[in-house]
């Protein structure tokens, strides 16, 4: 049996060094909900470190979250990499971090705090989450579907880090199974307004660095469950599946 559900696939949390401090497991989680939402994604910069523990905490709570991470190429093009699993995530996480170098600042690039299911502060991720990786998008998506992933390419309408506005187009070959508009541009009209990404799925999400912003735009899926699966035949508007418009 088919279901709506109402989804916000790209968040960070506090561990993101551009994040606020209020980006906590549990925080995230009650505005989630309070905004109506029926899954959400974490994907925090570079890491996966904070995704186990606001999975525990919707559990608690009774929503349903995908673990990620948005990865950074060496091109500077921000690629969420979303997983069914959490232990699937920390793959891609050692796989990215063995591709990152440098140690963060936080007086200059903000705090990279890690916390728990209940808002406990574990301690601070001392790497320079807001570099660039040494990996290419082709590496990235490989690689993510690879470990039986799903492949957005992050905010596309945006200059900054978004695909189009770092390489000037995205490439054909490219295998990314969608791609992502932010709150700038709405759903319906993105294929028309965007150029470049009219044979792409396309969906949006919040890109939430603040609690205010969690919900602020969502994609709608007709699916089963929530499940990579599911979300990729979506996508593809397979046996029923699809993006609400």
């Amino acid at each position: 049996m088919l279901k709506q559900f109402k989804a916000d696939l790209h968040i960070h949390t506090c561990l993101s060094p551009c994040s606020d401090w209020d980006m906590s497991p549990k925080k995230i989680i009650r505005r989630s909900l309070d905004k109506g939402l029926d899954l959400i994604a974490i994907c925090d910069h570079n890491t996966a470190e904070n995704v186990g523990a606001v999975m525990k905490a919707g559990k608690d709570q009774g929503l349903w979250v995908l673990p990620g991470i948005e990865i950074c190429s060496k091109e500077e093009v921000h690629i969420l990499a979303l997983f069914d699993e959490l232990d699937t995530t920390l793959t891609m996480q050692d796989y990215v971090y063995a591709n990152l170098t440098g140690n963060n600042k936080p007086e200059v690039f903000g705090y990279q705090i890690v916390a728990n299911e209940h808002d406990e502060v574990l301690g601070e991720n001392p790497r320079l989450l807001i570099g660039a990786t040494q990996l290419g998008i082709y590496d990235i998506v490989e690689k993510t579907h690879s470990l039986g992933g799903l492949s957005l390419s992050s905010h596309v309408d945006r200059t900054a880090y978004g695909v189009i506005g770092q390489l000037g187009f995205i490439p054909s070959d490219l295998k990314i199974d969608g791609v992502e508009v932010s709150y700038r541009v709405s759903l319906d009209k993105a294929g028309d307004e965007v150029a470049g990404i009219g044979k792409f799925p396309c969906t949006t999400a919040s890109d939430a660095h603040f609690l205010d912003d969690i919900g602020k735009v969502w994609t709608v899926f007709v699916i089963a469950q929530p499940s990579i699966d599911e979300i990729q035949r979506a996508l593809r508007g397979k046996d029923g599946r699809r993006i609400m418009i």
